[in-house]
Order: C-alpha cells, then structure tokens, then sequence
C-alpha cells in the first residue's frame, strides 16, 4: 500500500507552485504530471497507489501534480504544452535528479516525449503509455467530423464541468472506462470535480487538443517502451500505434480490453507493470541493490538477428517472412536468446540484450 507522501512544492519558471511527492530508493523514474490527479489523495486500490507501490519497490518514484490541478496552484495564467514541459524541468531540477527514467502516462505522453528530446543526456528510458503524437486540433489534415467531435467536448466540459447533475461529466467517463461499473464512474465523476475546477478543465482540454510532437518524437534517443489498449475510445489504438512508429527504435506493446486506463485487477494492468519493470530493471538495479552483475551473454549470430526483430515489435510469422524460416524455427531461436539472456519473456529478453550491447 503506497505510504502517506511527504509533499514538497516546486516553483516553475513562472512562479507557480506545483506539488510533488517522491517514494523508494534507487534508480529514479519520475512520472510526468496528468490531468486529474491529487497526489495527496491515493487510495488504496487506486491506479494512483498501485504505480506508487510497484514502482517505488523497485527504485525511486516521483510524480506531482499539474499546475491548476490538485494540491498544485489552482489558479495559474498559463495552461500550455510549454508550460507543463517546463513545469517537468523544474521538478527534476528541484530534486536534482541529472540521469532518470521517464514515464509518459496518457495525456502526458507528449510531454514526456517533448522533455526527452530537449534533453537526451538526462532520461535513460521512456515509457509511454495511452498516448498520441497529434491531437483533434493539431493534425496537418484534419477531418471535420473529428475536429468537430474535440470542440464538442470542450465545449461539453464549459457547460457542464461545474453542474451538479454528473450527465455531462459522464459523456467523459463513459469514454474513458466503458467497461467500469456504475460505482466505479461515480468514483470518477468525483474525481473530476475535485482535481480540477470548470475553467481549468476546458484550458486542460483545449491545450491537450492542440499538442503535437510528431517532430519531436524523431529526436527521442533513448530506448522507449510504447504501450496502448486495442479498445481505447479516449485514444484510439491506431494513435498509439502511431506514436510508436514515429520514436526510432520504439517497442510497440498492444493490450487487450477498453478502459483507457486499466483498473489494477485487470489483466492489462499486470501487462504494463511486467513489460515496465523489465524494461527498466536488469543491471543497473542489481547494482544500485549490490547485487553482483549477471555473466557475460554469448548468442549466435541468428538469434542475434531474430532478438533484434523482435525488439522492434515484430510477431514471430512476421520474423519468419523476412528472414526466409518457418515459424517454429524462429520460436527456437527466441527461445535459446531467452534461456541464454536468462530471461523469461521477450520484453525482458530485449531489455538485457540492449543493456548488454547486443542489440
């Protein structure tokens, strides 16, 4: 269960005071701050306590909240891309934290990748997760009835954000987790009211709609971990996937169900912690926990070839296609990487090689 947090408050390069908080020991992942969150507020059972939990275990986590969000100045004069990327700068540098690892979690997808690429020399790995590259008011070709759609949410949020009947709020919750139950949306309607006012809620969205880091995506150098829902109705998978695509050497991860953000007992959820944690862990954090470094790894030059396949999302017929071999024979050669990287799955089979130089 994710212990009470000791707040500390940061000043952005604007003068707004953002709320941050920060768990565990070790290498650091700092998550950069979302909508609709309260840091001083994490049930338990909330996907709020379970990242604290998980992620803290294993090494350093910090996160905070938005400015005009949560236990963050409510009231600011700039809601912008520009200025939450700036409010991610002053965070770390408050902390004094040089070389991190960074977690984009949905609408901060952009500012994460935006952050990476202004300051390679700083984030070690990415994680992106229910993010886009371009939103409903950013794509060089917009279609209308798209466009349309994102003005009629903003204007959604004008009319309804502060009324006390939740209707207009739920047009919101109903696409962010159509498969909750009624309890479950109730509990998010709260939520919405309580993180953020009316006026901060429609700049909130007006700025999201607006974010375009298609550019800066080709500048991201770190190795980056990509993962969405296939039933996404907040993001649409084919967004995520489109992100992944843009960022050279990206993971792609595709999860089953709807919610745009699991709930912990989901099947998706242990997914994301799993590919996350490998993805992440290996050497550095056996060092940092003193633990002795793993012996050298020795591959054939065909598992060679296949694992990097694989590090760039490709399925085993797709592999077998390419290289000219049978499905089977490609698993074999997957399977001997696994065994000698000593490793159970692909994500952490791929994490070791790329730390070991293999990749």
């Amino acid at each position: 269960m994710a212990s009470q947090p000791h707040i500390r408050f940061c000043t952005s390069s604007d003068g707004t005071r953002l709320a941050s908080a920060q768990f565990g020991s070790g290498p650091v992942l700092v998550k950069a701050a979302t909508w609709l969150t309260h840091i001083g507020h994490a049930p338990a059972g909330s996907v709020h306590a379970a990242l604290i939990d998980e992620f803290s275990r294993n090494g350093t986590y910090l996160h905070y909240d938005t400015r005009g969000c949560g236990l963050s100045q409510r009231r600011v004069h700039d809601i912008s891309f520009e200025a939450w990327v700036k409010d991610l700068e002053c965070v770390v540098d408050t902390y004094g934290h040089e070389r991190f690892a960074l977690l984009g979690f949905t609408c901060a997808a952009g500012v994460a990748v935006e952050y990476a690429a202004r300051h390679p020399e700083r984030v070690s790995h990415l994680i992106l997760f229910g993010g886009f590259a371009t939103s409903y008011h950013s794509t060089s070709h917009p279609d209308p009835a798209v466009r349309r759609e994102g003005d009629l949410l903003v204007e959604l949020a004008a009319v309804g954000w502060g009324n006390s009947s939740p209707s207009f709020r739920q047009v919101f919750a109903s696409r962010f987790m159509p498969d909750a139950t009624p309890a479950q949306w109730n509990s998010f309607d709260q939520a919405q009211r309580e993180t953020a006012t009316p006026d901060v809620a429609v700049r909130q969205l007006q700025a999201m709609y607006a974010v375009n880091v298609k550019d800066s995506c080709a500048r991201v150098r770190c190795p980056t971990l990509v993962l969405h829902r296939k039933g996404d109705q907040m993001v649409p998978f084919k967004q995520g996937r489109r992100l992944a695509s843009l960022i050279p050497g990206a993971r792609f991860v595709a999860l089953e169900g709807n919610n745009h953000v699991p709930f912990t007992h989901e099947a998706a959820w242990t997914t994301f912690v799993d590919e996350a944690l490998a993805f992440l862990d290996a050497a550095p954090r056996a060092k940092a926990r003193g633990e002795q470094p793993a012996a050298p790894v020795h591959l054939t030059p065909r598992q060679h070839e296949v694992l990097r396949l694989v590090a760039k999302g490709r399925t085993s017929k797709q592999i077998a296609q390419q290289l000219g071999l049978s499905p089977r024979t490609v698993e074999m050669h997957v399977n001997g990487a696994l065994a000698a990287l000593g490793c159970r799955t692909r994500a952490e089979a791929t994490h070791r090689a790329g730390q070991e130089g293999l990749l």
